[in-house]
């Protein structure tokens, strides 16, 4: 989540769902795939910083690939054992956090994209992936499929935080930066002053994308915002105690100008975690066990109150 001050409390949004299997959209997806389109007009002058933006983590991992080479993230012993065809099967239990598609997060109101990329052993065409653990979809099809979105919601505003990279070179970064360009064009926001950024400035100037681009890469082009432009602490606990205590306290103290604001309210797995919850998987063992759906949400509430 896009943690921001005070005026967080103001903002009311729906149930966030996602989509119907029926096909047909109920009302508050509706709201919620065009909520700050939907947003009262004393919230379109304020600074984007103080608005609350729902977000995910890992947010490209609802598919990823068991057939192909692990990834550069991990380390040689994780590679040696995932010759090991079950390996690769219980790695993807534990590299799957969301189970929503890009477009079905950005229905639900998501708008902040967690994003991890890297290129593949072997590939000559320069083709970047998403990444945890194992490979995802390519960056190019994840892009395109956000810019859909964008076109068809022409007032909502997301963030493409770019976060880590694996085994690129200067000719993958610009690859990348190729694509990015080739996806949005017009509707990509030059880096400016935080504070003079506001849902009407950008509807005004039909921008809809900033991309947070965390390499010293981002100075080469306008329209890359540096990672210290938007911080995320990590708690790096499986205690939901620790972690609400770690969300209060980082946004508490963060920079009152000159940045937006991760709260990464995530529990992360231990290697003792994954080794008792082997067969269970990421979702079961920490998420479920902890009753941390619960518990998240109460805080939510407390926060929007």
């Amino acid at each position: 989540m896009l943690a921001v001050r005070k005026a967080r409390r103001k903002l009311r949004m729906g149930t966030i769902c996602s989509p119907n299997p029926s096909g047909t959209k109920t009302s508050s997806e509706v709201c919620n795939a065009d909520w700050m389109a939907s947003l009262p007009p004393h919230l379109h002058n304020l600074p984007l910083s103080n608005l609350a933006i729902p977000g995910s983590h890992d947010s490209f991992s609802y598919w990823v690939d068991e057939k192909s080479p692990v990834g550069p993230d991990q380390t040689q012993a994780i590679k040696r054992l995932a010759r090991i065809s079950l390996v690769k099967k219980l790695m993807k239990k534990w590299s799957m956090t969301q189970n929503l598609t890009f477009r079905e997060q950005l229905e639900a109101g998501i708008r902040y994209f967690d994003l991890r990329v890297s290129s593949k052993p072997g590939d000559a065409d320069q083709e970047i992936y998403f990444i945890h653990g194992l490979f995802g979809i390519k960056v190019w099809d994840g892009l395109m499929e956000i810019d859909s979105f964008l076109t068809q919601h022409p007032q909502e505003i997301i963030f493409l935080d770019f976060n880590h990279f694996y085994a690129m070179d200067e000719t993958h970064h610009k690859c990348l930066v190729l694509r990015i360009q080739e996806a949005f064009g017009n509707k990509l926001c030059p880096a400016c002053s935080v504070e003079s950024l506001t849902l009407q400035t950008l509807w005004e100037k039909n921008c809809q994308v900033l991309i947070f681009y965390h390499c010293p890469f981002y100075k080469q082009y306008p329209f890359l915002w540096p990672g210290k432009k938007i911080p995320a602490p990590w708690a790096n606990t499986t205690s939901v105690r620790k972690l609400i205590l770690f969300l209060e306290t980082t946004l508490s103290e963060r920079a009152p100008r000159g940045s937006f604001h991760v709260s990464q309210a995530i529990l992360t797995p231990r290697v003792k975690t994954i080794a008792r919850g082997l067969v269970g998987g990421l979702k079961n063992t920490l998420v479920h066990s902890n009753g941390w759906n619960s518990r998240g949400s109460s805080l939510l509430s407390q926060e929007r109150s």
